[in-house]
């Protein structure tokens, strides 16, 4: 995919690519916007620290997808 106003790629990064195992990762959402939901579409983990979860999103690529722009932005809108 082409870099647009709803995917980027830019592997210049020095953390590129910051996922192992993925082909091609949509950099416009770096730091994921959903990260502050409880529920989100991704595959998050979580770690009990001080008798708080933790939600740990390293292993999700979910806003690095293209084709989850849509839904991403659906969720910012709400």
């Amino acid at each position: 995919m082409e870099n647009s106003y709803r995917y980027f790629e830019n592997k210049d990064c020095e953390y590129y690519p910051c996922h192992k195992g993925t082909e091609h990762l949509n950099c416009l959402f770096c730091y994921c916007p959903l990260y502050n939901l409880e529920k989100c579409p991704g595959n998050p983990s979580y770690k009990e620290k001080d008798g708080r979860l933790i939600k740990i999103c390293t292993g999700c690529t979910f806003p690095h997808n293209a084709e989850n722009y849509d839904v991403i932005m659906e969720y910012l809108k709400k």
